[in-house]
């Protein structure tokens, strides 16, 4: 009797476990995450209220465009080692609950958005959920340019954050944006290298598999001095002083000493894990330093 009872507790466990898997928690919280620094960074503040429909908003809207590129990309999923056991190549979550799924969590999370917090919020989620989805997705069988085009609406949070408080684009924002776009290059093109065969078995376009790791890492380089120089707008438009300017200047010299290596050496894997993982800090020494300068 006892265990008769337990089961279908477990089967509902596992089905909750593999429908958050679908959703990419930790693409999800890296994207909250800068939705929050645009938020704090502004000059305004917003209520605890607003602030909450804000970041659960984000994380729905979030959710849903993780769960159509699970869905849509569930079949190259199953030809790489990487990703081959996720629910819907391994065949434990039906295919068609998946869309139903995304399609709950975006229809909600725009009138949360519109309504919680305010239109323009809304619409840019919106605009970046539609770019992420139809646009992104399918180039990436198709072009490594897909990766520049995917920048745009992974670099939409922090605006989404900023317009949140202000109710406004200011030069703050576009600031913001700015660095995520240029941040998401490099980190990318890192990981592409690292896991450049799982990626040529996926049938995935990305730049290390059709023009091959020396043209992937001069590419690294080159965004990377794009992020570095970028990040320093933010002191001509007032939205930074010195404490920050300092803090970007040491992460990014950082930056730049590996991704310099990356191009006069002949290095593989391993280096591209260790700028993959340096851009992660890099990120977060940023984001703390604007935060912490702006209050």
């Amino acid at each position: 009797m006892s265990q008769a009872l337990t089961l279908p507790e477990e089967g509902l466990v596992a089905v909750l476990r593999d429908a958050v898997e679908l959703a990419k928690p930790r693409i999800t919280g890296m994207v909250v995450f800068t939705t929050a620094m645009g938020l704090w960074a502004a000059p305004t503040s917003i209520s605890v209220a607003r602030t909450v429909a804000l970041l659960v908003g984000t994380t729905m809207l979030v959710s849903s465009a993780n769960v159509f590129n699970s869905w849509m990309e569930r079949d190259v999923d199953g030809r790489m080692l990487r990703t081959k056991e996720r629910p819907l190549p391994a065949g434990r979550f039906d295919p068609w609950t998946a869309f139903a799924l995304a399609v709950f969590l975006g229809v909600f999370a725009v009138p949360i958005l519109a309504v919680a917090v305010n239109p323009l919020t809304a619409l840019l989620g919106a605009i970046a959920h539609a770019i992420y989805v139809l646009v992104y997705t399918p180039l990436k069988r198709v072009t490594p340019w897909a990766l520049e085009i995917g920048a745009i609406p992974g670099a939409v949070p922090p605006l989404m954050g900023w317009a949140a408080a202000t109710g406004g684009l200011e030069a703050g924002g576009f600031m913001l944006f700015g660095i995520l776009f240029f941040w998401q290059l490099p980190h990318f093109i890192a990981i592409a290298i690292y896991l450049r065969e799982d990626y040529a078995r996926g049938g995935l376009r990305v730049l290390s598999v059709v023009r091959g790791e020396t043209s992937a890492r001069r590419r690294l380089l080159a965004w990377t001095v794009a992020l570095v120089a970028w990040s320093f707008v933010a002191l001509p438009i007032g939205a930074a002083g010195l404490p920050y300017a300092v803090v970007a200047a040491l992460v990014g010299a950082g930056f730049l000493v590996i991704a310099v290596d990356g191009v006069i050496r002949a290095v593989g894997g391993a280096w591209a894990r260790r700028a993959m993982l340096y851009s992660l800090v890099y990120l977060v020494a940023v984001a703390a330093a604007l935060v912490l300068d702006a209050r």
